[in-house]
């Protein structure tokens, strides 16, 4: 669960939050004017390779001179 609170909400009680999010595994979200610009969260190390989450998403170009998309072109006109 989330809990939203207002930066000045959050500035008057943040180590009641801090402390509330060491506790649990819940993150808070600050905002401004109503809208979210901060999000607190408990830290969790990251496990395994991070490279392996861009394993296999790169497309390989065999002629990256040859031009893409020349029959788009005419839809444009």
């Amino acid at each position: 669960m989330t809990i939203r609170v207002s930066k000045s909400q959050f500035k008057a009680r943040a180590l009641e939050f801090f402390r509330e999010i060491e506790a649990g595994e819940e993150s808070i979200v600050i905002t401004d004017h109503g809208k979210p610009t901060i999000e607190i969260r408990p830290y969790r190390p990251r496990t395994g390779d991070p490279r392996n989450a861009l394993r296999g998403s790169v497309l390989r170009y065999l002629d990256p001179t040859m031009p893409v998309g020349e029959e788009d072109w005419d839809a444009s006109r």
